[in-house]
């Protein structure tokens, strides 16, 4: 059974999840966390929640799991230079997520995977670090080689490097799946700096005055829907491990 959504809200009922559960030794619930922070001129405040909303909606659509809504504001301090950005402490976001999972399990749902939308969440790794070691089902996707993989396949042109920030993925995305909440000027902002050793100490205001990082004059749409469905057959990797009898793959 398919979890269906509206907009970045999941229309599940309470029977629909039972449903999906039936028959499953482990269910596994998908959680969006995205961002609210500059995107440049031309992409939304909520793109990286877009993103991570897509990329679990996909998911969703795929393999039987429990959607959840998503996390919209995270830690994005990097670019309180700008207006209309908002964040919350690490020690806040670990907590959310953990009471998060810990209310899961509650209710039978044993295992979690942590979408993550933007690149300052760095916390997330920690959470799903000392989870796993406690013994709780806990991923965090995509890793950095899913993306690359998608990259790949998707054909975008801009390495993970230089596709730091507004550029040519999250561009892409946007354009696949929301085209209507893109502004203009993505056609003329490209702006690389891989030089970025000081960007925790200093922000991204150091490094860029747009607020842009990469390529977006490359993104299309069609990229964006290839990026989408390679995350998606990454997705089955980690289905699969949290899913087994050990949780480590094997059966």
């Amino acid at each position: 059974m398919r979890s269906a959504a509206h907009g970045t809200l999941p229309a599940d009922t309470t029977e629909d999840v039972r449903a999906r559960g039936a028959g499953l030794a482990r269910q596994v619930a998908v959680l969006p966390v995205g961002s609210f922070e500059q995107h440049g001129p031309y992409l939304p405040l909520a793109t990286d929640t877009l993103v991570a909303c897509a990329i679990a909606r996909e998911i969703a659509a795929a393999y039987p799991v429990h959607l959840l809504p998503p996390v919209t504001v995270s830690c994005s301090h990097e670019h309180a230079a700008w207006p209309g950005t908002v964040s919350i402490s690490s020690v806040t976001l670990h907590a959310v997520v953990r009471d998060i999972a810990a209310s899961l399990r509650r209710s039978g749902v044993d295992c979690l995977v942590v979408v993550n939308g933007h690149g300052g969440n760095y916390v997330l790794g920690n959470v799903v670090q000392e989870s796993s070691a406690r013994g709780e089902r806990m991923a965090l996707f995509p890793a950095v080689e899913d993306w690359e993989a998608a990259r790949e396949r998707a054909g975008v042109a801009t390495s993970l490097l230089s596709d730091m920030h507004a550029g040519e993925i999250e561009t892409s995305i946007l354009l696949h799946t929301h085209p209507e909440l893109i502004r203009p000027g993505h056609e003329t902002s490209d702006f690389v700096a891989d030089d970025r050793r000081h960007l925790l100490s200093l922000g991204m205001s150091a490094y860029t005055d747009s607020g842009v990082i990469g390529r977006p004059s490359l993104g299309s749409a069609e990229k964006g829907s290839e990026l989408l469905a390679s995350l998606t057959d990454s997705f089955g990797a980690y289905f699969s491990l949290l899913t087994s009898g050990d949780g480590s793959g094997r059966e």
